[in-house]
């Protein structure tokens, strides 16, 4: 998978894939993106001291990082499982600006450390966070109900089509708790109709800048 570094309207950068033309994250801004999709309308929503979350395409580290953040601003605890199936090169990790400016050069160690930590092993980042990264297929992935956030961050539909199926999403729903949450950028009729299938709770949502809707399913 052949990828390059760009910068998006916000200043933050991203991996647009060559062959498909897709982004890791919107090029209307990256930051900007992630913060309203999996931080204020995921991390913000789930109303626990500990938080156990799954990303599906852990990808540039970006959610990760943010969460990161915010769960110490927050005083919350979190356990984060990402799951990749194909992770960066080190060259591609070095690309990314996240912590270049402002305040979030206070963490350029952590978003190393995201990428540097071994794989298919839980590692404590700090007291409150500790992270596991799982490279796999999503459709080989085995999970037990842990989780109490997903966040659902694959390639849009148009090129992975089968990563939106109703087997994807009732993998999905099997691995939350009861009231967990899987949060998603996407809106479309097909993906809504798959979730609602396997028996989540749809709710749509305003999307980030250049998108109009996004999607929070709900396991009640």
């Amino acid at each position: 998978m052949k990828r390059t570094v760009i910068t998006t309207s916000d200043g933050s950068s991203t991996l647009k894939v060559e062959d498909w033309g897709e982004t890791y994250h919107s090029v209307h801004g990256a930051i900007q993106e992630a913060l309203h999709v999996y931080i204020k309308n995921g991390f913000e929503r789930i109303n626990k001291e500990e938080c156990r979350i799954l990303e599906m395409g852990f990808g540039t580290g970006l959610n990760t990082l943010l969460t990161f953040i915010n769960a110490k601003s927050l005083g919350r605890k979190v356990v984060y499982h990402g799951v990749e199936g194909f992770p960066l090169n080190k060259y591609e990790v070095e690309g990314l600006n996240y912590t270049s400016d402002g305040d979030m050069r206070d963490f350029e160690k952590v978003f190393e450390s995201l990428h540097s930590s071994e794989w298919e092993r839980e590692i404590g980042l700090t007291e409150f966070f500790s992270l596991k990264k799982i490279e796999s297929k999503f459709e080989s992935l085995s999970l037990n109900q842990e989780y109490d956030l997903i966040y659902f961050d694959v390639f849009g539909y148009p090129y992975q089509p089968e990563l939106w199926s109703e087997a994807i999403f009732e993998k999905m729903y099997g691995a939350l708790n009861e009231n967990g949450l899987l949060v998603t950028y996407a809106c479309r009729g097909v993906i809504k109709n798959a979730m609602k299938k396997v028996g989540f709770e749809i709710e749509v949502c305003p999307g980030p800048p250049g998108k109009r809707e996004m999607l929070l399913a709900w396991k009640r």
